[in-house]
């Protein structure tokens, strides 16, 4: 641990020195630095703009060539804008299914209280975006890297979406990704609708120590409920968002049809567990079970459900063709 704060402030001093020397008018070589000077090329620091941030007013490129994401949304944020980020901050060991591809040649920091300011430093960005109330205290270390955009944080993604539009000039693309997104929902709800009516949907998610039941009032469960019309059971507390259960409390909340999450399907302790669940009567005696109305879903694809509109896009694909699969030809 010494060894890499010894590095991380080594590689930290050289990056001012290399600065400093910027500033007195001496050329840095860049592989393809001549090339730029003969073609009469502006420097990146004439090539700013000013924008608002948490910490106030920084400057930034006017055009981000290699953007950093922190947290576990930004990144899809981004790529929903047609930005490809350098490095990312990752919960899961591998990319979702619909990041796997573009993010092909993206860094991977993993997750933590504290950020990999090597593997940052190592990204070489020339912009990183993060929320507030994740980076912060990590506000100076970051900025000694990059200029470094804190933005507020929002209870509706669509808001992040279009903050993050604002900071690399992508506007009418973040109203597009919402408007496409709209449609697509309203044409989900229709199916779903036509497929299972009224009947009642309960969405649980499978976790290492308990069980949780989503409802319609927090960002999961109103995706489920609200945006697809879903209805939910008729006893789930109104005032509750989200309720973690025991195996013996979920009879109580007996649905028509039941949408399962393993919160990490790779994880063994929780692959364990829910085929134990799988094995007892309270299981089998479930409604749901009973008509063949479960309805695995993916776990690191849903991570940012309700969160991010690529998760949300994605959600929405799976969960009509599961439910077309076990409804269409009732």
């Amino acid at each position: 641990m010494r060894f890499k704060w010894l590095a991380l402030i080594s590689m930290i001093l050289i990056l001012l020195v290399i600065t400093a020397c910027g500033a007195k008018g001496q050329e840095v070589s860049t592989g393809s630095g001549q090339d730029r000077v003969e073609s009469g090329a502006t420097s990146q620091e004439s090539n700013v703009k000013t924008v608002n941030s948490e910490m106030g007013e920084i400057e930034i490129p006017e055009t981000p060539q290699r953007v950093v994401g922190l947290s576990v949304v930004y990144p899809e944020f981004l790529y929903a804008l047609g930005i490809v980020p350098v490095a990312v901050q990752n919960y899961h060991d591998d990319f979702p299914s619909y990041l796997s591809e573009p993010f092909s040649n993206t860094m991977k920091m993993g997750i933590g209280k504290t950020p990999n300011f090597e593997a940052i430093m190592e990204a070489s960005p020339d912009l990183i975006i993060a929320p507030a109330w994740w980076s912060q205290k990590d506000y100076d270390q970051l900025t000694l890297i990059a200029p470094t955009v804190l933005l507020q944080g929002r209870d509706d993604w669509r808001d992040e979406l279009r903050d993050i539009a604002k900071i690399v000039n992508k506007e009418e693309q973040a109203e597009q990704v919402i408007q496409d997104l709209v449609e697509k929902e309203k044409i989900a709800a229709d199916t779903l609708n036509k497929l299972i009516g009224d009947e009642t949907v309960l969405y649980i998610r499978v976790m290492e120590k308990e069980i949780v039941m989503h409802g319609e009032n927090i960002d999961r469960g109103n995706f489920v409920h609200k945006r697809l019309g879903m209805k939910p059971v008729p006893n789930f507390p109104q005032s509750e968002k989200a309720m973690s259960v025991s195996l013996e409390v979920l009879p109580e909340y007996d649905a028509d049809h039941l949408i399962v999450q393993l919160d990490d399907e790779t994880n063994p302790e929780i692959k364990k567990k829910f085929e134990q669940m799988l094995s007892t009567s309270l299981w089998k005696n479930l409604k749901a079970v009973k008509e063949d109305h479960v309805y695995m879903v993916g776990g690191k694809e849903w991570f940012n459900l309700g969160m991010a509109p690529l998760a949300d896009s994605y959600v929405i694909d799976d969960i009509v063709a599961a439910f077309e699969e076990k409804n269409e030809f009732r």
